[in-house]
């Protein structure tokens, strides 16, 4: 490829990280503000107030006056993020910020402790504003593939920041102890920072620019929660969201407590235990992001919430060490990591491009309802029911294993999604190309080769959607998978039905393609004993005559020969030749619905050869590779 051709070619990717890096450094920066500046006003308040009934009133209204903007204000910025370009809003944010940080320095002078708090209050309400844009614009910046990394780094990027902003404002309050304008200033000018930082996000079109204003719309929640009650997975991934920060909040008050009374440790030992989850969120946000493999893998979910129940119970065993309690906590942060990343990506995904901005602002509004609901369990839980620090992580542990089990009778493809995505990531490692080729949203129908017993599972941990397949009766009937097949509503269908039961199945993929389902056929109409492609039987062009929806082709490579595939006579019971079992799996560009069967193989076949020559390629550039590097090892001496 000329350098010409180079440089346009890596342009795109160029304009890609420079953006998403900006969105991160600016957030990373609001975020330890906020968080800076609230500890600072706290470690003031200790050091003024004398009357403890006073101090413990000014501390606690200044955890309302942070919650209370995010309440109030979150739907105004979904319809912002809507209505303008989210980068726009991002921009005019932080111009507010650098404001809020000049009155927030100026009420440093004295210190004002009055004006303190109203700053609080007025950088928190720069926060609600940008919440819907910040998560609004990651699947705008990123290719869908990155969506789940994204959140990954998000998530820890956010979280570090807390952490390094609540150790900042204890170390400003005391550096410049009696010279606190000076803790301001420094704020000012990270505010200024971030300000510039926010120009390098790449700049997105307004989702709806016509989206007409109207006061009500700012403080009605009940039509933002039409729209996300009208999508199922949404629903849940919204109720989801909502329990997490309610737990979050729940255990940040049991912390507090647990530390000072049960481990009887210093104030800032207490605050190793509030650093240990948040290091843990971080980093299991950033594991989750990255084992998602370029999807949104909503099977980490019952993962993250059960191992949280199991480290949830075990916080309330009696007579723990510190250390057992950092450990677990930062456990318990990881694998909350794990539950809150998919959430977060399915919030950001699933609605319609047009409603993003006010549905995103909607699932914060009840984020932070759920924080206010668990100060006021908290509340009767300690005086009402008498529960000690210990029964409270208990009876959350509890609590969240019912909602696990509620949302798995829900949803429970999640529970399966898990098991697969263990099975495809220890048994196979798969290489998939072309997953942008399958639609967001809408019916598709997928037709790959059918090589293994495993293609179906290998398909389903290629793509984020669920898949409706078409399976064979015999198999569909046996005790082993009727189970697994029912919940993935797997239609049956044989080739020695009646020709009513036979029409009935087609009928019924048909109608799951009408409703916007992706249905998968294996056109061959059985598994290849010889490693070749079989003819493409026309039962698929029954299936989507009079739907206009995309014909999807898929090829499956590097899977005949595996210990599921029909090889050396048998389809089991064989060594695998290795593990992980390297699997290309290639979506082609979709084809019209009006695509004959022969038209349909020719694209399978010739993505086998695409795939073919990839894995070629890759092994000449490993064996050029492992050439350099014993030419290096020659010339060094040591052959």
């Amino acid at each position: 490829m000329p350098a010409d051709e180079n440089l346009l070619a890596s342009e795109p990717k160029k304009k890609w990280r420079l953006g998403f890096w900006s969105l991160i450094a600016t957030q990373f920066q609001g975020a330890f503000n906020e968080n800076a500046l609230k500890f600072l006003v706290i470690y003031l308040i200790l050091a003024v107030e004398k009357d403890k009934a006073q101090r413990d009133q000014m501390e606690l209204l200044v955890g309302v006056l942070f919650a209370a903007p995010f309440i109030l204000f979150s739907l105004t910025g979904g319809y912002l993020a809507d209505r303008f370009s989210k980068r726009a809003v991002t921009n005019w944010t932080k111009v507010f910020e650098v404001g809020v940080m000049l009155f927030a320095t100026a009420a440093l002078v004295g210190p004002n402790l009055k004006l303190a708090l109203a700053a609080i209050f007025l950088v928190c309400t720069q926060g609600a504003l940008f919440g819907p844009s910040k998560y609004g614009l990651l699947p705008e910046v990123l290719p869908e593939e990155r969506l789940s990394w994204g959140n990954g780094v998000l998530e820890l990027g956010t979280f570090l920041a807390i952490i390094a902003g609540s150790v900042s404002g204890s170390f400003l309050a005391e550096a410049f102890e009696g010279r606190e304008v000076y803790s301001g200033a420094l704020l000012l000018g990270l505010t200024i920072v971030g300000l510039a930082w926010s120009f390098g996000i790449s700049r997105v079109p307004a989702a709806d620019p016509a989206k007409r204003f109207h006061l009500t719309s700012l403080i009605d929640v009940w039509s933002p929660m039409k729209v996300i009650r009208g999508d199922r997975v949404l629903w849940l991934a919204v109720l989801g969201n909502t329990y997490f920060f309610f737990v979050a909040g729940l255990l940040q008050f049991n912390i507090f407590i647990y530390g000072q009374d049960v481990l009887h440790i210093r104030s800032t030992e207490g605050g190793f235990l509030q650093a240990a989850v948040a290091i843990g969120i971080g980093l299991g946000s950033f594991a989750a992001g990255y084992l998602s493999g370029g999807k949104i893998e909503y099977g980490l979910i019952p993962l993250g919430s059960m191992g949280m129940t199991v480290l949830g119970l075990c916080l309330a065993i009696p007579d723990l060490s510190f250390r057992a309690v950092l450990l677990l906590l930062a456990a318990l942060g990881f694998f909350g990591g794990f539950f809150i990343v998919p959430i977060s990506a399915l919030i950001q995904h699933q609605p319609e491009e047009d409603k993003k901005g006010v549905v995103i602002g909607t699932a914060n509004w009840l984020s932070f309802v759920g924080i206010g609901a668990a100060s006021a369990v908290y509340y009767a839980a300690t005086h009402y029911a008498h529960l000690s620090p210990a029964g409270i992580f208990f009876w959350s542990a509890v609590a969240t294993l019912g909602a696990t089990a509620y949302v798995l009778w829900l949803l429970p493809d999640s529970l399966l999604r898990l098991i697969l995505w263990i099975a495809t990531n220890t048994l196979y490692r798969l290489d998939v190309v072309g997953r942008e080729n399958v639609p967001a949203r809408g019916g598709a129908l997928l037709t790959p080769n059918h090589v293994s017993m495993a293609d179906a599972v290998l398909l389903i941990a290629s793509i984020g959607r669920p898949i409706r397949f078409l399976m064979f009766k015999g198999s569909y009937e046996h005790p082993l998978v009727k189970p697994f097949a029912k919940i993935m509503g797997v239609i049956p269908i044989a080739s020695d039905q009646g020709p009513r039961e036979m029409i009935h199945s087609l009928r019924l993929a048909t109608d799951a393609l009408k409703s916007g389902e992706v249905v998968c056929i294996f056109p061959e109409g059985q598994m290849t004993r010889i490693g070749q492609m079989l003819p493409f039987r026309r039962g698929m062009e029954r299936i989507i005559k009079g739907v206009e929806v995309p014909i999807v082709p898929v090829n499956l490579d590097g899977v005949w020969g595996s210990i599921f595939s029909f090889a050396g006579g048998r389809f089991l019971w064989k060594f695998p030749r290795k593990i992980p079992y390297p699997v290309r799996v290639t979506f082609g560009k979709p084809l019209p619905p009006t695509a004959t069967s022969q038209e349909v193989r020719r694209a399978v076949q010739d993505l086998g050869a695409e795939a073919f020559a990839r894995y070629q390629l890759g092994g000449d550039r490993r064996r050029r590779e492992d050439r350099v590097c014993e030419l290096c090892r020659v010339s060094e001496g040591n052959p």
